[in-house]
C-alpha cells in the first residue's frame, strides 16, 4: 500500500510559485497549484504578467538555486537559447562613478525574454507528478480560524469550493490579497514598508545587426541621482535568436517615452551617454513600446507578527516585491523556495508544529540582501517614502558609493561587489577588512575614457561600420585584470 502525501496548496503560477510547489513535491507533498489566468502552451505572453515585456535576468545566485530545485535546468534552458553572461566581461556599465571595466569572470547572469524562462521551468515543474496545476481558478480566501489555515476557498467557471491542506502558500504577488485574508481569520496585518522611486520603464524588442546576434555584451547606462537627467537609464539585454530587448528608464516627472520615434530619440539623447542610442540605429525595431509605472519596493514582514497562524507561507512578490531595475525578483524567488524545502525537510514535513513561523523566517532571510540593495539606493529618489532617508541610510549609501567608485579600478572589489549583487555572497561580504581598506584606497587604476567595447564589437553592432563617439579611442580589452 503506498503512502498517503500530505496536500499542499501553492496560490500563484508564476515562477515563485512554481518553484514553491516544485520545492514542496521534493519535500514529500502532493501539490495542487492554483492560478487564476490562463496559461500558455509555449514561451506567450500572459494577462497576469505585465512587466514580463521589461528587461529580466537570472543572476548566478538564483541560477544555482533552480538548479538545485530543478537538476537538469540550466542545461534546458541554454538548449532554448537562453544565454548564460559573464559577469562583469561581458557587460559594458557607465555608473554614477564612472565606466566600469570588464574584470575576467566573478558571477554570471542567465538572459533571456521573461515569457522563455517561465515557459521552460513551467514545463519541468509540471512534469512532477506530485504536482497539479488547476489554472483559470480564483483563490478567494483562506479557510480556518486564527491559531491554523486548514485550506483555502476557490472559484473557477461560477463555481466554488474548498481545497483543505497541510500547508498554504501564497505566491500571488504584488496583487497578494495575503493581509485582508489573515484580517478576516481575526489576525492583524503584517508590518510593512515601501521605497517607492517613482521610475517607470518603456521596453521594445529589437532585432541585433547580423555580426552582433552572438555574444554581445550587456550595456548598462546607471540612472542619474542628480541634475536635470535625474532617474533616466537604460539597459539592453541581448537575448535568444538574437535579439535585444531596451529598457529606457525615467523618474517621477520625466516618463520614458511611450512611441517608438522618441523611444530612440531617448535613448539618444536623453540618457547620460547615447551609447544605447547610437547601437539601436543599426537594429530593427521587433515590437510597439511597452510601458510599466508599477516599480515601487513594498515589504510585509510577517516573521514580526506576533501572532502568525500554523500552515500557511507568504513568499516571491506577495512578501517582497522588488524595483525590477535590480533584477533580483526571479533570484529571489528561487532562494526562497530552496529555504521552504528545507525547513520543511528539517521540520519533518508539512503539518509539523511552528513549522509556518520557521519557515517564514527562513523565507525572510533569502530576501534581505535584495530588500536592502534596492531600497538603499530607491530611498534616496524625492518622494521615496514620507520621511526621506535616515541617517543609517546615508552612512550606507556613502560607504557603498566608496566602493563602486573603487571598484571602477579594482578588479577585486569589483569581483565582491558583483558577488553580492548576484546573490552569490550577502551585504556582510562587503564589510570584510579587506573591503574596508579597499574602499579607503580608492581606485587603483585611472577611469576609461569611455564605453570599453572593442573595435570588433563596435563593428558588429554598426553593420561593418563603427559604432560610437568614442570608437577613435583605444580599445579597452574585455578582460582587463
Amino acid at each position: 500500500m503506498s503512502e498517503v502525501k500530505p496536500t499542499a496548496v501553492v496560490l500563484g503560477g508564476s515562477l515563485a510559485g512554481l518553484l514553491a510547489a516544485r520545492a514542496l513535491a521534493t519535500a514529500g507533498a502532493r501539490v495542487t497549484v492554483v492560478e487564476r489566468d490562463a496559461l500558455p502552451a509555449g514561451p506567450e505572453p500572459r494577462r497576469g504578467l505585465p512587466q514580463a515585456g521589461h528587461v529580466h535576468q537570472l543572476w548566478s545566485g538564483g541560477a544555482r538555486a533552480l538548479e538545485d530545485l530543478l537538476p537538469g535546468a540550466r542545461a534546458a534552458l541554454s538548449a532554448a537559447g537562453v544565454r548564460r553572461v559573464p559577469m562583469t566581461t561581458d557587460m559594458v556599465a557607465l555608473s554614477a562613478h564612472g565606466w566600469y571595466r570588464r574584470w575576467p569572470e566573478s558571477a554570471f547572469m542567465l538572459a533571456a525574454g521573461r515569457d522563455l524562462l517561465d515557459w521552460v521551468v513551467r514545463e519541468l515543474v509540471l512534469a512532477d507528478d506530485a504536482i497539479e496545476l488547476l489554472d483559470r481558478t480564483e483563490a478567494l480566501g483562506l479557510t480556518g480560524t486564527g491559531r491554523a489555515v486548514t485550506g483555502v476557498r476557490v472559484r473557477a467557471d461560477g463555481t466554488g469550493r474548498t481545497l483543505d491542506a497541510a500547508l498554504v502558500v501564497d505566491a500571488t504577488g504584488r496583487g497578494s490579497r495575503a493581509s485582508h485574508w489573515l484580517a478576516g481569520l481575526g489576525l492583524p496585518e503584517p508590518e510593512r514598508r515601501e521605497v517607492d522611486s517613482g521610475l517607470s520603464y518603456a521596453s521594445r524588442l529589437f532585432r541585433a545587426p547580423e555580426g552582433a546576434r552572438d555574444r554581445f555584451p550587456v550595456v548598462s547606462i546607471e540612472a542619474e541621482r542628480e541634475g536635470s537627467g535625474f532617474g533616466r537609464g537604460g539597459v539592453l539585454l541581448p537575448v535568444e535568436d538574437g535579439r535585444w530587448l531596451v529598457t529606457l528608464i525615467g523618474g517621477r516627472t520625466d516618463e520614458p517615452p511611450a512611441t517608438g520615434a522618441e523611444f530612440l530619440r531617448y535613448a539618444h539623447e536623453e540618457l547620460r551617454h547615447p551609447l544605447i542610442g547610437e547601437l539601436l540605429t543599426h537594429a530593427e525595431p521587433l515590437t510597439e513600446v511597452t510601458v510599466t509605472r508599477t516599480t515601487a519596493n513594498r515589504r510585509v514582514f510577517p516573521e514580526r507578527s506576533p501572532r502568525w497562524p500554523e500552515h500557511f507561507v507568504i513568499l516571491g512578490d506577495a512578501l517582497c516585491a522588488l524595483n525590477p531595475v535590480y533584477g533580483h525578483g526571479m533570484s529571489v524567488a528561487a532562494r526562497s523556495a530552496v529555504a521552504l524545502r528545507e525547513v520543511v525537510r528539517r521540520r519533518g514535513g508539512l503539518g509539523a508544529p511552528g513549522l509556518a513561523r520557521r519557515a517564514q523566517r527562513a523565507v525572510a532571510r533569502t530576501v534581505r540582501t535584495a530588500w536592502d540593495l534596492a531600497t538603499g539606493a530607491d530611498v534616496f529618489y524625492p518622494g521615496a517614502t514620507p520621511t526621506g532617508p535616515t541617517v543609517r541610510d546615508r552612512l550606507v549609501s556613502a560607504y557603498v558609493g566608496r566602493l563602486l567608485l573603487t571598484a571602477t579600478g579594482n578588479g577585486r572589489v569589483a569581483r565582491r561587489v558583483t558577488d553580492v549583487i548576484s546573490l552569490e555572497a550577502g551585504a556582510e561580504a562587503l564589510l570584510a577588512p579587506r573591503m574596508l581598506l579597499a574602499a579607503a584606497v580608492g581606485p587603483l587604476r585611472p577611469p576609461l575614457s569611455g564605453p570599453p567595447l572593442t573595435r570588433e564589437e563596435r563593428t558588429a553592432a554598426a553593420g561593418g561600420g563603427v559604432v560610437g563617439v568614442d570608437a577613435a579611442r583605444r580599445d579597452v580589452h574585455p578582460q582587463q585584470a
